[in-house]
């Protein structure tokens, strides 16, 4: 081991250096806690925060920019009945008008209410700026709407204001709400875990120091140096920090009470239990955030944010959990594992084999071991018939389902695509250069889709124009985004919109999936290759987790469709899914494979697989539990999008934790042998390699 990496790792279980690292992250937390608080305001919520940065839907709403200070979203009101339209109901609509026009944004006119042509139906367009009120603003025009409405009229408010409240209505306490679960949940999984009153309170405390440094350095690198921030990637943010601190947590506090059973001064025991767990702990956070760090090369902004950030959680996760939290042991002492408090013997410390082991972790090995080929067959046969539902995803999603719940708004875009042209509510925007606004507009009233185009306003310079096109289908459907293509193609301005940008999203998105996926394996790989000295090893360790994200997918995409009632996939969920599945689903792995080497150096390949299975089987499947319930915090939240990607990871964690790293990789290596490890050392001896130091190798104890 590196001297660097001893000198650090002794300053935690050091007598004085406890009491040290103790004081440093009490002023760290004390002295930065305020910026932790202000994470929400560098998030960006503005379209562009989550559309492909070369997207031409992108490069308009950058234009729109120069046609006045405030950017304009509307609001679109719309007055329906059964038959036709009251005259109370029409009275109504034209009261509310004025009162709309008290809420409009300075200099723009609420125009009368656009009658249909079937009589049934009354729309008012009302323009709003698009601030940090239009919120609140959108709510006070839904109140003007809904008061005294007469019997028999519905009156809802969509268009891409009322879409926006009903959004945000999603994210609301999306932080708060998050940390307060998923503190909850690992609680009660480590109050399971360790059945101990006080040990659980230990490893969250931890988090909760690892939480104010990742919130304080996300906040200062958004503020200071451009790191994207939105709401989703924030909300995730926590969820990591809180399953990945727990996680590494586990392992270490599992070597720990191991090593106090072997040494009598706990202080040595922390010191020898990070020196021991460490490696593992450290190539874990560091394939974890470099496999996040890849998704700097995503074109879509809200994907770079959520690897970026990401990343930023785990590497602080790390340093809390190898630092405050052995402090944090270490100055407790044996008692806080009360009431199964490890206890020193000299019998225990003269030991230099692990003890036989009854555990179920044995039986499992054991029948891993009597026929390891037909265990990895029969486990790549079922992770394999999950994956061929992925082979039936239906991708993509509308605005309108990108909610669990039906919103206003969706029900808004209803009724106007039962009385107006679909697209009426939302229309594309065109931006082209006046002197070419006559020829732009014929070519965009000749394509096909087009139901009418409206002349807009002009930049202060008079330079740009912009078009109103309202199309004929609905927006954000596949005829939508088949006429955005069509004026795209017809004329040289720039369209963009709500249509425009789910074709821009769409198309970015798999772009990003054919770029990224083979460079986070790559990375990966060779991190697996520096910690295991091997080729043959890491290539089938990478194969199986990928073997696992498409059993996920698979499993996922049967629950959308017949438990959750999702109408698709969204374009988001198969590159996030993957990439934070590969990441962290290869954890495991580490784990176990990084003991089964220290085992197979001591004792030989097959009785290495067996004990390396055998003595980490507990910590490795309660950390996997605990990561997969956090997930499956995200999996419960109103937003399409995020809550697919919890059930996505969630599951994959559960079949790496279960099967991949119980039976399938052990399989694997025990029928390849040796030539498992090639070309290291260790695939040209199947024997010991040496003697070690008592207890060198001795086995974490399993936990839960």
């Amino acid at each position: 081991m590196q001297a660097w990496f001893k000198r650090t790792s002794d300053v935690p279980g050091d007598r004085r250096g406890k009491w040290l690292v103790l004081a440093a992250w009490f002023i760290i937390a004390m002295a930065l806690g305020p910026l932790a608080g202000k994470l929400a305001d560098v998030q960006d919520s503005s379209a562009n925060a989550f559309l492909p940065r070369s997207s031409e839907s992108a490069k308009l709403n950058k234009e729109l920019e120069k046609f006045r200070a405030d950017e304009l979203m509307p609001a679109v009101v719309i007055y329906s009945a059964d038959g036709s339209l009251s005259a109370e109901g029409r009275a109504k609509a034209e009261k509310d008008v004025a009162a709309f026009q008290e809420l409009a944004a300075e200099g723009e006119r609420v125009d009368a209410p656009l009658e249909s042509k079937d009589g049934q139906a009354l729309m008012v367009v009302v323009p709003l700026i698009s601030d940090a009120d239009i919120v609140a603003t959108t709510k006070k025009v839904r109140d003007v709407a809904d008061a005294n409405a007469p019997p028999g009229v519905a009156v809802e408010v969509g268009g891409p204001a009322g879409s926006t409240t009903d959004a945000a209505g999603a994210f609301e306490s999306l932080d708060s709400m998050l940390m307060m679960v998923t503190g909850l949940v690992v609680a009660i999984l480590l109050l399971i875990t360790y059945r101990s009153p006080i040990l659980w309170l230990l490893p969250l405390l931890a988090v909760g120091f690892a939480s104010v440094l990742t919130q304080v350095g996300t906040y200062v690198l958004a503020k200071y140096a451009g790191l994207p921030v939105d709401p989703q990637s924030s909300g995730v943010l926590m969820v990591l920090v809180f399953g990945v601190g727990t996680d590494y947590a586990l392992l270490l506090i599992a070597r720990y009470r191991e090593e106090l059973r072997r040494e009598e001064d706990r202080h040595v025991a922390m010191k020898t239990a990070l020196r021991r767990s460490g490696p593992a702990i450290m190539a874990s956070a560091g394939t974890i955030a470099i496999g996040l760090v890849c998704l700097v090369l995503a074109d879509v902004n809200s994907s770079r944010s959520m690897g970026l950030v990401g990343a930023i959680g785990v590497v602080c996760a790390f340093l809390a959990m190898v630092t405050i939290l052995p402090a944090l042991l270490v100055i407790t002492g044996r008692w806080v594992f009360w009431p199964f408090v490890p206890r020193w013997t000299p019998e225990a410390a003269a030991e230099t084999e692990a003890p036989a082991s009854r555990s179920r972790w044995e039986r499992i090995g054991s029948a891993t071991a009597a026929r390891p080929r037909r265990a990895w067959v029969l486990s790549l046969a079922a992770t394999g018939l999950l994956a061929l539902s992925s082979l039936g995803l239906d991708m993509g999603l509308t605005q309108s389902e990108l909610l669990q719940t039906k919103p206003e708004s969706v029900v808004a875009q209803e009724r106007i695509s039962a009385h107006y042209p679909s697209g009426s509510s939302d229309p594309a925007t065109v931006v082209a250069p006046t002197a070419d606004v006559a020829e732009v507009r014929r070519a965009a009233d000749g394509t096909e889709g087009v139901v009418s185009v409206q002349d807009g306003p002009a930049t202060p310079d008079g330079e740009l124009t912009l078009l109103s096109v309202v199309l004929e289908d609905v927006p954000d459907s596949a005829g939508a985004k088949d006429t955005v293509d069509a004026l795209r193609e017809n004329t040289d301005a720039l369209v963009g919109g709500t249509t425009a940008q789910s074709l821009d999203t769409q198309r970015a998105s798999v772009r990003d999936l054919w770029v990224i996926v083979p460079a986070v394996l790559l990375v990966v790989l060779l991190v697996l290759v520096w910690l295991l000295r091997s080729v043959v090893g890491p290539l089938i360790m990478l194969g199986t987790v990928v073997v696992s994200f498409f059993a996920a997918l698979g499993a996922s995409n049967l629950l959308f469709e017949n438990v959750m009632g999702h109408a698709g996939v969204d374009w988001s969920v198969p590159l996030l899914g993957f990439v934070y599945l590969v990441a962290l689903g290869i954890d495991y792995n580490i784990f176990l494979m990084h003991r089964v080497k220290e085992e197979v150096t001591l004792h030989g390949h097959a009785k290495g697989v067996l004990t390396g299975l055998t003595t980490t089987g507990g910590v490795i499947t309660s950390a996997g539990v605990v990561l997969a319930a956090t997930f499956a915090v995200i999996a419960s939240l109103p937003l399409v999008p995020m809550a697919q990607m919890g059930v996505v990871v969630g599951l994959g964690i559960l079949l790496d934790t279960f099967l991949v790293r119980t039976i399938l990789l052990p399989a694997l290596a025990l029928d390849l042998g040796t030539r498992f490890w090639w070309p290291g050392a260790l695939s040209k001896a199947p024997g010991a390699r040496g003697a070690a130091p008592a207890h060198e190798g001795r086995a974490s104890e399993p936990v839960g």
